[in-house]
């Protein structure tokens, strides 16, 4: 982690990544960059429908291939590039065909390494290949919920989930929340863990850097009045008078307690549901 000489209250604490160490110094790929405008978490009316969003830097946004339908071609990294719209470090593959497409990169894989996506790709770190080759034990990203859906799980930095057991067509996958699921073994998974796995070390260390990050900020609903939040109201500084925390709409929220919605459509591919709270740092 970089840190910085106490010059102002906020330098004191405040950490960045060593990005000249980490990254490759390669200017982004121009065929693989697409505009993006900020919609400040606002939808089609106008009306915010994820709050504590706005503002911040303008970025591009970079096609990442999460679909790896170049199968049996071997790849080699070309760049390690950083990528602001996410925490992990994507790399530009260069496919012995020609073709170029950026990937997320796993902790091992830097420039000029190699992967290829296979039925009968070795086990190593990078390569791709179905859930249902992939044997107990090992550390996969990049999972694919349905065949060939491209993927979306375990993407962001320093994660990585295990394979616990195969039975019945599915693998039996630990994600990083605990959560145990079941996925088809034709669904495809990479091997080995994200990198960058240093990005929780950051220290953000003042609210204007939070805002050029394109976070706004958050109140506690403590502090405001009752009509706007089922916590709020009262003569100074006190409990919030309920059994279990409550968000903004009144709905069951943090401190352990289950939200999710009872008769989902997924409950069945779920094994063990994840740990919250003491029992999860246990």
């Amino acid at each position: 982690m970089k840190t910085y000489k106490p010059t102002s209250k906020s330098r004191r604490h405040m950490t960045t990544l060593p990005y000249k160490e980490l990254l490759s110094g390669d200017a982004p790929h121009k065929p693989l960059l697409k505009k993006r405008s900020n919609q400040g978490g606002r939808n089609g009316f106008g009306r915010i429908t994820t709050r504590h969003q706005g503002g911040g830097h303008k970025k591009r946004l970079r096609d990442v291939d999460f679909k790896y339908d170049k199968k049996n071609i071997p790849a080699k990294i070309e760049t390690v590039e950083y990528d602001p719209f996410r925490s992990a470090f994507i790399g530009l593959a260069l496919y012995r065909d020609g073709a170029r497409r950026y990937v997320i990169l796993p902790k091992e894989l830097g420039v000029g390494s190699t992967f290829i996506v296979s039925e009968n790709a070795p086990l190593t770190a990078g390569n791709r290949l179905p859930l249902g080759k992939i044997p107990v034990g090992t550390f996969v990203y990049n999972i694919e919920i349905a065949p060939l859906a491209g993927a979306s799980l375990v993407r962001s930095a320093g994660n990585y989930a295990e394979v616990v057991a195969h039975d019945a067509g599915y693998a039996q996958v630990k994600l990083p929340s605990t959560e145990i699921r079941k996925i088809s073994d034709l669904s495809w998974a990479s091997i080995g863990a994200v990198g960058n796995e240093e990005y929780n070390l950051v220290v953000i260390g003042k609210a204007g850097r939070s805002r050029w990050m394109g976070i706004r900020p958050t109140v506690r609903g403590t502090a405001m009045n009752p009509v706007d939040h089922p916590h709020g109201g009262g003569e100074g500084k006190q409990g919030r008078g309920l059994r279990r925390a409550k968000s903004k709409w009144g709905k069951p929220t943090g401190k352990g307690q289950k939200t999710r919605t009872p008769k989902k459509y997924s409950n069945v591919f779920i094994v063990s549901r994840r740990k919250v709270g003491k029992k999860r740092k246990g």
